[in-house]
């Protein structure tokens, strides 16, 4: 070999194969497992976010629907209450209409006028949720009647209801006011205590 040729040999480039040394893309990439890592730990992170946010979320709904329920409860009960003190209000004056029917006088033409108006402004409070307790010839009820007096007499049986002197109502179902009632009582002549053949035990 001439000395020109040892000499190109010299100068020629050694290439990075083969000095056994990587590539520069090879000396900057991560290891093999962190980027698959790396993602499954965000990806967690985005799943935890999620839960959180779905269960705040559904938290809210349910006290949105609560409050709705209840506002609309409340918003129902206060016009229920409304009626029934416009009732009880109301209760005097039908009560005068009662009398009025039942007092003698002032003309058959006068009364059937009158009885008109009556019956217009029952059907009314009845619409509304009025409804009359029967009282007349039932048994006696402390929780629907409030006794004024007691009579005498055969013509009922004992401890039940003579007469009405006012009426009762209930609202909806709820009392609204007693009727005013009279209670039979058994004949002294008719009771056992009375008889004087009775004989002692």
């Amino acid at each position: 070999m001439s000395k020109e040729t040892e000499k190109q040999v010299e100068e020629a480039p050694v290439s990075p194969a083969s000095t056994g040394e990587g590539s520069p893309a090879e000396d900057f990439a991560a290891p093999a497992g962190a980027p698959s890592e790396t993602t499954e730990q965000i990806l967690q992170q985005l799943r935890e976010q999620n839960r959180q946010l779905t269960e705040t979320l559904a938290r809210k709904q349910a006290d949105f629907e609560n409050m709705r329920k209840r506002l609309a409860r409340e918003k129902e009960e206060f016009q229920q209450f409304s009626i029934f003190q416009t009732l009880q209000a109301l209760l005097p004056i039908l009560d005068g209409f009662e009398l009025a029917l039942a007092a003698e006088g002032g003309g058959e033409d006068y009364r059937k006028g009158v009885e008109i108006i009556y019956l217009q402004f029952l059907g009314t409070l009845q619409r509304l949720g009025l409804e009359p307790i029967e009282a007349k010839g039932k048994p006696f009820d402390p929780n629907l009647h409030e006794a004024i007096a007691t009579v005498e007499t055969d013509a009922v049986p004992d401890q039940h209801v003579a007469d009405q002197l006012q009426r009762g109502f209930f609202y909806r179902q709820r009392l609204l006011r007693p009727a005013k009632v009279r209670v039979a009582r058994r004949p002294a002549a008719l009771s056992p205590t009375s008889n004087p053949d009775a004989q002692p035990e």
